[in-house]
């Protein structure tokens, strides 16, 4: 079987290229640029996503494949939607967490952590410009929500801490914004607090007796 040369991929890229350049002079296409680069992100995409399917072994792969299709997709995203770039961009990176997570729901717990403050980020940088919108907020309340998964969703036991910091977060995130916002400023201290104990707490009581 002939081997694939590298000169041949980049003369296809730059001929694509080039067509859309010519296309978006015309006026025939808009966001020729955009168009591109998300055509070459997806087939890189395309490539981790392969290896994924491929062999269950490769779970790493989510990550590189999705980052990759959610940022051609975000790249294809015309300027009126241009608000929704890295919702699309978080919200790709964060599934390939949760495909990492579900796919081995007892020994990868911990990417639920990474895909619920991804998805959040992503949340709230689409919505930083909407008037009024307390967005410290929803940070906290989506980092709660996050770690409220972590204690309640199948997978390795003993994860019942993260219901703590989950629902302090939660308290922190409905209280910004409103007249009672001065009681968060005591609510880190307390998350420090009650944390730090509950652990001590374990730890003594878990001691094998001398």
């Amino acid at each position: 079987m002939r081997r694939y040369d590298p000169r041949l991929i980049i003369g296809v890229l730059l001929v694509l290229g080039g067509l859309l350049a010519l296309l978006d002079e015309m006026g025939i296409v808009s966001n020729a640029s955009g168009i591109f680069w998300g055509l070459v992100l997806a087939a890189g995409g395309l490539v981790f996503l392969y290896m994924l399917v491929n062999n269950r072994d490769n779970w790493w792969a989510a990550l590189p494949a999705f980052t990759l299709l959610g940022s051609a997709v975000a790249a294809f995203l015309p300027e009126a939607l241009e608000d929704l770039d890295w919702l699309v961009f978080f919200a790709g990176i964060s599934l390939g967490f949760w495909w990492v997570y579900f796919t081995s729901i007892a020994e990868r717990w911990w990417a639920i952590i990474p895909a619920g403050v991804l998805l959040t980020l992503g949340i709230v940088s689409a919505l930083a410009d909407v008037p009024g919108m307390e967005t410290g907020g929803l940070f906290s309340l989506g980092l709660g929500v996050t770690f409220i998964l972590v204690a309640i969703l199948p997978g390795g036991g003993g994860r019942s801490w993260a219901l703590i910091p989950g629902t302090i977060l939660m308290l922190f995130g409905a209280l910004l914004g409103t007249p009672y916002r001065g009681i968060t400023d005591y609510l880190w201290p307390a998350v420090l607090i009650v944390l730090g104990g509950y652990l001590v707490l374990r730890f003594l009581t878990n001691r094998p007796p001398e």
